[in-house]
């Protein structure tokens, strides 16, 4: 265990047993960094949202499990806890669940990393990084099972993707590509120019199209999940900003400001891209991105509306919603500086019309919809997952880069595995440094 402050080390003599610890005179740190995650109107705005709101706790209370955030990432593992038989107290510093960045995503549901299997292969190894790639895939194929078996409606609708040869990965880098991820057991096709022309419509020299992917509405499906864990037994309250934490081998004692103490066996921060100052960067950073959404056209949409993203950096992405909208996004920004984000709105949308139109052609592209976010991004496009160094059983989720949802599912395997102590072959892969 880690050395703690001097603080910590005085106001540990108040502590006995499991009994709360004193912070009337202690000078309070905040744990997380406040962000404002999103801004502009979502597509998801256009239809009726579902709305959980949380009841305030009265007084100090202790629980097996403590889930901090009610985002995707809190209502997944919420939901596989209980389905395990624990019954988890989920707290947000929002009056209401899901109003962070869970609103802002465009929820492509993939397996494919940002990252492409070759070049993550060239940093962590080719072993590592086709365990990597093998464990997003099962990710993406749980949530497909287990949203199906839950009864979950979030329009899930499976779908092929299309990944075209950008600046990351020529033609030739594709082919490279393919090869790599036929050798793991992933199967990609290889597409030239000729065809992609005349099948999709899209002028580019290569592409890989891949089965195994979906798209949903992030919204319904997260407020699906945390429906049901609290329909089995989780208990939501909000809000409770939590500010500090103290924690001893029995347990943590999380401390809101609002003075409401929670005692947790098991801690689980889902606060998203709202970085936690306890757990160590793992050099991911904060980006700012964009994202627009046209008129209904459900005529235009190309074929299988398939999942469209280009081997560039940053990319360009696009799918389409059950109306027949389009949703484009990227324009991805190396800063979190939110006036500066949202400034920017306007000028972005204009720039994701216009290489809407480029790519495809008989899309009408002026966009009805248009919104931003903040997001964090990993120098690997890998999720970091798993137990916080000096802390006892707490565990944070930093589903990071462009498959953030399949990587909530993944977090929701894990940490529902290290909570009822049994050992995941996957964990090591995704773990703090």
């Amino acid at each position: 265990m880690r050395s703690p402050p001097i603080d910590y080390l005085i106001y540990s003599l108040l502590l006995h047993n499991w009994g709360f610890f004193d912070y009337e005179h202690r000078p309070a740190m905040r744990i997380t960094r406040k962000r404002d995650l999103r801004d502009g109107d979502a597509v998801w705005r256009a239809q009726a949202l579902p709305r959980i709101v949380g009841a305030p706790l009265r007084r100090s209370v202790r629980t097996d499990v403590a889930v901090v955030g009610a985002g995707i990432s809190g209502a997944m593992i919420a939901q596989s806890l209980t389905q395990a038989g624990k019954r988890p107290l989920i707290i947000d510093r929002r009056r209401a669940a899901l109003l962070g960045s869970t609103a802002a995503s465009t929820a492509l549901l993939q397996f494919e990393l940002d990252t492409p299997l070759t070049k993550l292969g060239s940093s962590i190894g080719p072993r590592r990084a086709g365990k990597v790639w093998i464990a997003s895939r099962d990710a993406v194929n749980e949530l497909r099972t287990r949203t199906a078996h839950l009864k979950i409606e979030a329009h899930f609708e499976n779908r092929p993707s299309l990944y075209i040869a950008g600046d990351v990965l020529d033609a030739k880098g594709l082919k490279r590509e393919v090869a790599a991820r036929r050798r793991i057991g992933l199967s990609s096709e290889y597409w030239e120019r000729s065809a992609l022309r005349h099948h999709f419509g899209v002028d580019r020299s290569a592409a890989l199209l891949s089965h195994g992917n979906a798209e949903a509405n992030p919204v319904e499906l997260a407020a699906g999940y945390l429906h049901r864990a609290i329909q089995e037994g989780a208990r939501f309250h909000a809000p409770h900003d939590i500010i500090d934490i103290h924690s001893t081998r029995r347990g943590s004692t999380l401390l809101a400001n609002d003075g409401i103490q929670i005692e947790a066996r098991h801690v689980i921060f889902c606060t998203g891209y709202e970085f936690l100052k306890i757990v160590p960067p793992n050099d991911n950073t904060i980006r700012s991105t964009w994202a627009i959404a046209t008129k209904a056209q459900p005529r235009a949409i190309w074929p299988q509306a398939t999942l469209v993203w280009e081997a560039s950096d940053p990319y360009l992405y696009a799918r389409s919603t059950v109306d027949g909208r389009v949703i484009c996004g990227g324009e991805d920004e190396d800063f979190a500086d939110t006036e500066r984000r949202d400034a920017l709105t306007p000028r972005k949308a204009k720039r994701l019309e216009t290489k809407l139109k480029r790519l495809f052609p008989n899309i009408d592209s002026r966009s009805q919809f248009a919104w931003t976010g903040s997001f964090g991004a990993s120098p690997n496009g890998m999720p970091t997952i798993g137990a916080i160094p000096g802390y006892p059983r707490c565990y944070a989720v930093m589903g990071y880069g462009g498959n953030g949802i399949t990587f909530s599912m993944l977090a929701a395997k894990l940490i529902t595995a290290a909570v009822l102590g049994r050992k995941s072959p996957d964990a090591a892969l995704f773990a703090f440094k």
